[in-house]
């Protein structure tokens, strides 16, 4: 219940465009719990922040809880800026995981180790869900990761080869208990930018005009936008 290790999988899965037969590939999202080696997969047409964000919340979803650390891959979704002692988290990743009480704590560079478990399903999965799939044809992002999520279950209850179990029988067992409860409700997706107040006490945001105290009239300003709200 302590960790979370994410990653991105290195091969892709695809969807296919139902008017041209073109083929669109999808990423595909990992999180591990390394105790359990209980494992959440999904597929997305981005590996933007809005998909780095909602494969989070939804597999926090799946786990049902959170664990007090996350390791993600040092990627520029993720992590700004890459430094031994401090690395910079994005702002956006930072505080969704504020909002579900939980440290970020990026692998270094070039050590795979840090993310031992992540690294190692990332290939199973690979393989055991990705390949596997690779003669069917999907028409949409819902129609592949519903697929995903049955060989997801399968993957999930297989028997453990050296020891009695699955992995979900040892998450339900020895884990679950032990993660941080899902807050109230889910993080809203929100994006950061910064922007310079005019002098007529606006600024620009998504193709918008705000007004703000005119006090901030030539300094520049942190803008937080959601779906609802500025």
């Amino acid at each position: 219940g302590e960790i979370m290790e994410v990653d991105w999988a290195g091969k892709t899965a695809s969807i296919t465009d139902n008017i041209t037969g073109e083929s669109i590939p999808a990423y595909v999202f990992v999180a591990t719990l390394p105790c359990s080696q209980f494992t959440y997969v999904e597929a997305f047409l981005s590996m933007n922040m809005e998909s780095w964000i909602n494969a989070h919340v939804n597999a926090f979803n799946y786990f049902g809880g959170v664990t007090r650390i996350l390791v993600p891959d040092n990627l520029k979704t993720g992590v700004e800026q890459v430094s031994k002692p401090d690395p910079k988290i994005n702002k956006t990743y930072h505080e969704m995981a504020e909002h579900y009480g939980t440290a970020v704590i990026p692998a270094r560079v070039r050590h795979p180790k840090d993310k031992p478990h992540a690294e190692g399903t990332v290939g199973i999965i690979s393989t055991w869900i990705i390949a596997s799939l690779r003669h069917q044809q999907f028409f949409s992002l819902r129609e592949l990761n519903g697929a995903i999520q049955e060989k997801l279950a399968e993957f999930n209850e297989k028997p453990f080869q050296k020891k009695p179990g699955s992995r979900k029988s040892a998450f339900l067992e020895e884990e679950k208990a032990l993660l941080l409860p899902l807050p109230a409700s889910p993080y809203e997706l929100a994006t950061w930018s910064k922007a310079s107040v005019q002098y007529d006490y606006h600024i620009y945001a998504d193709k918008n005009q705000y007004s703000v105290p005119y006090e901030y009239i030539r300094h520049q300003v942190d803008v937080r936008l959601t779906s609802k709200m500025v």
